[in-house]
């Protein structure tokens, strides 16, 4: 499940550059190598307390959150720094036992948007700093910081207390600006600058993917020896069919959430669920629909399309895009759009769904993908990122290159055209899902915190002979 990339190829097949070994799992049997007692966790700009799929909060939520509670069972205690959006909720929340949300004021409550965030980091570090300055020397044992906003933060705060910063970056600006959409908005030059400034502080970095390792060595130079592949996981707890995984009861399990949704048992329902965006891409899933019932008009009467989600990013700028192009396409009687919804009732929207369609230009990892095949649901989605991972191409669903709507037609169509597809392949995903567990990722998250204090020891050791 945990890869550790202690030297990494350029993609021109150049040798590798020199660079630290990673202290892989067998380093971590060394005398004296300890797990921390508390890590002090930053979110800067969403707050693992909002609703996936509103605003800012997507899939980054969900990993900080599952990952926190997992940590906490391993006996690592973890405390989640983000910013305060609202007056009305207390400085500090317990989300589970052993992991605490701090609020921290930085800016107004409401109306900042993501952009103007920057200018906050000050404030931010200033409160980060005075909750460090009521505890005891030692207090908290590790950084991890979680997008570069947090990585500035966690940088200062790391240095400052003498301790080692692991990063996370879930997105990357150059990756992001690569691949954009028609119409998206770049990122700025001061977010890739003060990546590259992360990359270079961090004491390790961890990323969801091979691919994802790879990028952080090519676009921003990082040390091959720092850099920890750790695949993200999946509540299998909570997103999973309503029985075991044969198809008989992925079948079942798939009418029962249709008939609580109310979705007609005959359609294929091909679902978008996600922020609505550019970089998401809900577009093609309904050009691609528009497609479908141009050349069969019959297809029509069997179609269900629902967008679950909310406008996010550069998507606000447009709210009722979506609903604007359905109606263009001449498909809003087929388009049903909702609100996000909170993680239960998302993974009865997966039951119910023929399929899973992900477009996306840029994914890390794809965390949505992960869920909807545990609930027994193919995924169709677009190769970039993360997403071959998380998908096995021809087996729990289909790799689309590129972005061109007639292609994704083309794969949904073998759902309408075959009509048991999605009952085999569901069980297939579901099978295929259950190798992703938050048990395995935090515990390939809590060596890669081990093996960052056991290098800041020694290197403190060198330093006083």
């Amino acid at each position: 499940m945990s890869q550790y990339v202690s030297r990494l190829r350029s993609r021109q097949g150049g040798p590798p550059a020199p660079s630290r070994q990673f202290a892989g799992p067998s380093r971590l049997r060394l005398p004296g190598a300890r797990r921390p007692r508390r890590v002090a966790m930053l979110s800067v700009h969403t707050s693992p307390l909002h609703q996936p799929g509103t605003g800012d909060a997507g899939g980054m939520n969900v990993y900080i959150v599952e990952l926190a509670r997992k940590l906490a069972s391993l006996g690592i205690e973890v405390e989640i720094f983000t910013r305060a959006t609202t007056a009305a909720l207390p400085p500090a929340v317990e989300l589970a036992p052993g992991v605490l949300v701090r609020h921290v004021a930085a800016g107004p409550y409401e109306g900042l948007a993501k952009e103007e965030l920057p200018a906050q980091l000050c404030a931010f570090t200033h409160g980060v700093m005075q909750a460090w300055a009521g505890h005891r020397p030692g207090y908290y044992d590790l950084v991890h910081s979680h997008y570069w906003l947090s990585g500035h933060v966690g940088w200062l705060a790391a240095d400052r207390w003498r301790v080692p910063l692991v990063h996370a970056m879930h997105t990357m600006a150059k990756v992001k600006n690569a691949a954009l959409a028609v119409g998206d908005t770049p990122e700025p030059a001061a977010r890739v600058i003060g990546e590259t400034q992360i990359v270079e502080a961090a004491d390790r970095l961890i990323a969801n993917t091979a691919e994802e390792a790879d990028e952080l060595v090519r676009h921003y130079d990082a040390d091959p020896g720092k850099v920890a592949v750790v695949h993200p996981g999946v509540n299998l707890d909570r997103f999973r069919p309503l029985a075991e995984h044969g198809a008989d009861d992925v079948a079942a399990s798939r009418a029962a959430a249709r008939d609580r949704l109310g979705l007609p048992q005959d359609a294929v329902i091909p679902l978008f669920a996600g922020r609505i965006q550019p970089l998401k891409a809900p577009d093609i899933l309904l050009r691609a629909t528009a497609a479908l019932v141009d050349a069969d008009p019959a297809l029509r009467s069997r179609l269900v399309v629902p967008v679950v989600g909310g406008p996010s990013g550069s998507g606000l700028a447009k709210p009722e895009g979506l609903q604007k192009l359905a109606a263009r396409l001449g498909i809003a009687d087929l388009v049903r759009f909702r609100p996000p919804v909170g993680q239960e009732q998302l993974a009865d929207w997966y039951r119910a769904a023929s399929v899973l369609v992900m477009p996306s230009y840029s994914e890390s990892f794809g965390l949505v993908a992960i869920e909807a095949q545990a609930c027994g649901t193919p995924v169709v989605a677009a190769s970039v990122g993360g997403l071959p991972v998380a998908v096995r191409d021809g087996v729990s669903g289909f790799l689309v290159a590129g972005h061109d709507p007639a292609d994704y037609a083309r794969a949904l169509r073998r759902f309408l055209d075959d009509p048991s597809l999605a009952t085999r392949m569901g069980a297939a995903a579901a099978r295929h899902a259950q190798s992703f567990g938050w048990d395995t990722a935090a515990t390939a998250t809590a060596d890669v915190y081990t093996a960052a204090m056991q290098e800041r020891r020694r290197h403190l050791r060198s330093l006083h002979g």
